[in-house]
């Protein structure tokens, strides 16, 4: 690996070129790649790792606003799932050495072997306020050998795709036994830290394709059904949405970021993409019915909106103090509600993490009216 990272895993000149034509240089590590993707900007001040493996950065080029990222390497706990899917990611500086206990290799050593380019020594927070202007953009992490205009002609040709979903998705059902509640889990780009909050809880867990069909579904006789967070554009994959229509009402509903925006479609609500997003872990979000405020992690590009909502189906639970969009929802006939925030906390605080206790309780509920 010496040849590929040298001594401090940074090697080759690189550009970073956004959709506006704004080109910032850099020094690039990771893998020698030229990727393109969309730029997104994410405050976290901690968790990388975590937030490098999660599906929903899938197809995009993550900037990390905090300074410096690699400084404890790679470990083998904090994975969102094993094949992680972003495209690139961007930095002000990566550390020449990387120390932890937990520490199993470099952050540079880790990108290349899953294919992902990083690019080091850009001014994270320029190119942040540039997206907060601007909006979300598609960017090019390239070798600065080419000429600009060939590069910039290859971005602005590059077409983003738009089946996010179908990629990160699991092609077959697998179980995680437990001997508690049945749950079926729909994996839109599930976290390996919900199913390890839903372990905890005892639940026996069934992993399901996002294309499986309602009645496979349903004969697995659940007594609950999580729609998991994930990457991408709702209204992209409509044969889930009028999956949720056919089963809610029929056993209880829980989700999560993506799985939120689809059931609020499936309640004929609408969405829209946002300006950038919210992807960190400092976004306080508060419950109407109690006034009780949670700092909470959160990494989504689409939202429902609020003038969309059938107030006499779903009510609002949880809005974001910040810019005051929904961030939860519950539906007032079914037992069924949904988060847009991330509550298994990985990373970010933990105050969320009561809404899996919520989960349960619903489903008790539910067994005991039967």
């Amino acid at each position: 690996m010496e040849k590929l990272f040298g001594k401090v895993g940074i090697k080759m000149d690189r550009w970073l070129i956004l959709d506006d034509g704004t080109c910032f240089e850099g020094k690039g590590f990771g893998a020698q790649l030229n990727v393109f993707g969309e730029i997104v900007f994410s405050t976290s001040m901690t968790g990388y790792q975590e937030t490098i493996t999660d599906q929903n950065f899938n197809g995009q080029i993550i900037t990390f606003t905090y300074p410096v990222i690699g400084n404890v390497g790679i470990n083998r706990d904090d994975y969102e799932s094993l094949s992680p899917a972003c495209k690139g990611i961007v930095v002000k500086e990566y550390p020449r050495l990387a120390s932890n206990w937990r520490y199993q290799m470099s952050l540079s050593e880790f990108l290349a072997r899953r294919n992902i380019a990083g690019i080091a020594g850009i001014d994270t927070r320029a190119l942040m306020h540039k997206i907060q202007r601007s909006g979300t953009m598609k960017a090019s992490i390239v070798d600065s050998g080419d000429t600009f205009t060939h590069a910039y002609d290859q971005l602005k040709a590059n077409v983003l795709p738009t089946n996010q979903v179908e990629q990160v998705s699991t092609q077959k059902p697998y179980p995680s036994p437990g001997t508690g509640h049945n749950v079926v889990i729909i994996d839109l780009g599930l976290k390996h830290s919900i199913m390890r909050e839903l372990a905890k809880r005892n639940c026996n867990l069934t992993v399901m394709p996002h294309d499986s069909l309602a009645e496979e579904i349903l004969e697995l006789a659940p007594d609950g059904l999580v729609l998991t967070n994930g990457p991408g554009d709702p209204k992209s994959i409509p044969d889930v949405i009028e999956k949720i229509r056919q089963i809610q009402g029929k056993i209880p509903i829980f989700g999560v970021g993506l799985g939120q925006q689809l059931f609020a479609l499936a309640n004929d609500c609408d969405t829209y993409q946002m300006s950038f997003g919210h992807h960190g872990q400092n976004y306080p979000v508060k419950e109407k019915a109690t006034g009780r405020i949670d700092m909470s992690s959160q990494s989504h590009s689409f939202a429902v909106k609020k003038d969309s909502l059938d107030r006499k189906r779903l009510l609002v639970t949880h809005y974001n103090i910040n810019d005051g969009s929904i961030e939860g929802l519950k539906h007032r006939r079914y037992p069924a509600f949904t988060v847009q925030f991330n509550p298994d906390a990985a990373p970010g605080p933990h105050d969320t993490l009561h809404v899996f206790d919520e989960f349960i309780e619903m489903m008790d509920a539910q067994k005991g009216a039967v």
